[in-house]
């Protein structure tokens, strides 16, 4: 194997990102005989490395924690030749064929991209909600609504994403408090009547958190709250705190190079296929979070990650490579 990537021939396939998309790509790949290069990027694994235990990942009746089920994925694919490889993408020319991509000093060449770098949640960046991110503080609650059966939790956020966590964490918690920094709410009117309709959500406005309670004993206890107005500090005793406050998709390198929505998602046609100003890219397919701002599971991750797969063999063989 040569040493450095540049030095290595033209890929059939280089994949961005190492979540469930990326890796059930490689796999499909690998059983295909393409040698799908792997980059794991800045967060190896995805958000599935930051999540404890996962009850709905189809074939693991009892569950599995997030970054085992990552781990086999990983074992799965090497197994059938993928290569994996740490690195970042510093940049790509998508204008010419085969596709370079620059990573460090390195430049790969291949004849098909697959871009399933996802999307980071946005945090709070508290020390605290750091360390309790697994155990109690979540940014996922069709994933972890499960766990705060007959419990009173909070949401932090006054958009859409956190009336709709809101009212769908209403099934299982006793009581939710909808924390929000400034008075005025951003969701729509619709959502917002729902959320205030609902008996079981309370709303707390012009309020932030500035501390989780129970990182020693790693088990959220509480938020110790504050009052923008008043400049009050009080403690809510609660069990979770999830955040409502949207996600940040990974695709900024590809501004300009892509057609993406609003929020920097990217716009793929027919599933998978990317285009720039409506026409479709030859070669360059996406699939996971990245392009996925509704369901953001790691099931339907996975299963785009099997669709571009599919696509790269189709569009290798109709080119014949």
């Amino acid at each position: 194997m040569p040493d450095t990537l540049t030095e290595s021939p033209i890929r059939d396939i280089v994949i961005l990102g190492s979540g469930c998309a990326g890796l059930t790509a490689a796999i499909y790949a690998a059983r295909s005989n393409l040698k799908p290069l792997v980059l794991e990027g800045h967060e190896p694994g995805g958000q599935l490395s930051i999540t404890t235990l996962v009850e709905n990942f189809p074939g693991w009746p009892d569950g599995i924690q997030g970054p085992e089920l990552i781990e086999n994925m990983k074992k799965q694919a090497t197994r059938f030749g993928a290569e994996l490889r740490m690195g970042h993408l510093d940049g790509i020319d998508l204008s010419e064929r085969p596709i370079k991509v620059q990573i460090g000093k390195d430049t790969v060449r291949t004849r098909t991209l697959v871009i399933a770098s996802g999307a980071s949640a946005r945090w709070l960046n508290l020390p605290s909600e750091q360390a309790l991110i697994g155990h109690g503080v979540s940014s996922c609650a069709t994933c972890d609504g499960f766990f705060t059966r007959e419990k009173e939790i909070a949401v932090i956020g006054g958009g859409d994403s956190a009336m709709e966590e809101a009212l769908f964490l209403t099934r299982f918690a006793k009581k939710v408090t909808l924390i929000n920094r400034t008075e005025k709410f951003r969701a729509s009117p619709i959502m917002l009547e729902r959320a205030v309709a609902h008996p079981n959500i309370e709303f707390l406005s012009n309020t932030t958190v500035e501390e989780v309670l129970g990182v020693e004993e790693q088990d959220v206890k509480g938020l110790r709250l504050k009052n923008r107005g008043t400049g009050e500090e009080f403690v809510l005793p609660v069990s979770f705190m999830f955040l409502g406050i949207g996600h940040i998709p990974n695709a900024r390198a590809f501004t300009g190079l892509l057609d993406l929505d609003e929020d920097g998602y990217i716009l793929a046609k027919d599933d998978v296929y990317t285009t720039l100003h409506g026409e479709i890219i030859p070669g360059v397919f996406a699939c996971g979070d990245i392009k996925d701002r509704k369901y953001r599971q790691a099931i339907t991750a996975a299963g785009s990650g099997c669709m571009a797969a599919l696509e790269v063999e189709k569009y290798l063989e109709d080119h014949g490579q």
